[in-house]
């Protein structure tokens, strides 16, 4: 019969982190770190289930990027606006002559 492993609190917590903050899955991050998957995955419910406000607090990677691509769609959006609405203004001042 095989032993169990003993994981030391800070390891469940770095491990519990990578999967939240990473694009990795948990299979991958468990399959990275030598560990089962259901392990991995108890660790995980067991941290969002006490933390609730971190989930929608904190942004992942992929929301940030999504995020800084919409505010840079943004402002180019403004900018071409800002842009029409100077030459409507020019071409409207300039039909009244």
């Amino acid at each position: 019969m095989s032993k169990r492993q003993q994981f030391t609190p800070e390891f469940r917590a770095e491990a519990v982190e990578l999967v939240i903050s990473s694009q990795k899955s948990l299979v991958e991050v468990a399959a990275s770190l030598g560990i089962n998957e259901g392990t991995l995955g108890n660790w995980v419910r067991t941290y969002r289930t006490e933390h609730p406000e971190a989930e929608t607090e904190e942004r992942g990677p992929v929301e940030w990027a999504q995020y800084k691509k919409l505010r840079k769609e943004l402002l180019q959006v403004k900018r071409e606006n800002d842009f029409l609405k100077d030459v409507s203004a020019y071409f409207a001042s300039n039909s009244k002559k």
